[in-house]
């Protein structure tokens, strides 16, 4: 018993705990309740496809979104966004990794999250966009972009940017 207490007294131990605590009270909350009785989903569904729009029209684009869910440019199949690419499960990742790294007021807390969050929005509007244009040239490129490249990209700036929180707060 005296080894467990002298365990929980590490920080990283604690850290890793509280973090996967609130990850997977978040995961049973958005799943149990979140997705399936609210319209957050769809909400920042139709936000990302609606600025990608605005900013691919802006780029003389002929840009369609048909049914729910569907953007693309005119002479393509276009791309259907699903839950799990609509951002949200990133953005409680990153809320998690900041509220519990134990150094750091609230309020800093608060605005860094609001920060990271809206950048972690506009990264996946400009995936949005890419996958969009990479999907006039090729489907291969794009379903590849968006397995590997994309993915690679927003996880890393998400550890960038607790990187930066922690070395801040240090």
């Amino acid at each position: 018993m005296k080894f467990i207490l002298e365990y929980f007294k590490n920080p990283i131990i604690r850290f890793l705990i509280l973090l996967f605590s609130l990850y997977l009270l978040w995961f049973i909350l958005y799943k149990v309740w979140i997705q399936p009785y609210t319209s957050a989903d769809i909400f920042i569904v139709n936000l990302t496809i609606d600025i990608s729009k605005f900013i691919l029209e802006q780029f003389s684009y002929a840009v369609f979104t048909g049914t729910e869910r569907l953007i693309g440019i005119d002479g393509t199949g276009g791309l259907w966004i699903g839950d799990n690419c609509n951002g949200i499960t990133l953005f409680a990742t990153f809320t998690w990794f900041i509220v519990a790294y134990p150094k750091g007021e609230w309020w800093k807390k608060a605005l860094y999250i609001i920060i990271g969050i809206s950048l972690i929005q506009l990264l996946n509007i400009l995936r949005i966009i890419a996958l969009a244009i990479l999907d006039t040239k090729s489907r291969a490129w794009t379903e590849f972009n968006h397995t590997y490249t994309f993915t690679i990209i927003i996880y890393a700036f998400i550890f960038f940017m607790w990187m930066k929180w922690v070395n801040k707060n240090e």
